[in-house]
């Protein structure tokens, strides 16, 4: 069982962005979520349902970030 950086995904009011991915990238996204369906037992989450937390979790973890935020406040 792999360990993933992210587990179910919440269920919250979208705002709608349109992004271009490299096509590298939105393959990688594919079996990420193909993955996550068979360790959370759910069906495979869409490439568009995984980019939301990828970021949450990202900015979450990025130290120089939550520095230059703080000294921005």
């Amino acid at each position: 069982m792999a360990k993933l950086k992210l587990a179910t995904i919440a269920d919250d009011k979208p705002v709608k962005v349109t992004v271009e991915l490299p096509a590298a990238l939105h393959r990688d996204l594919v079996t990420y979520g193909e993955i996550l369906g068979r360790e959370t037992g759910q069906p495979p989450a869409s490439p568009s349902r995984l980019i939301a937390p990828m970021l949450e979790r990202f900015i979450a973890t990025d130290r120089g970030f939550a520095k230059a935020k703080k000294e921005q406040a």
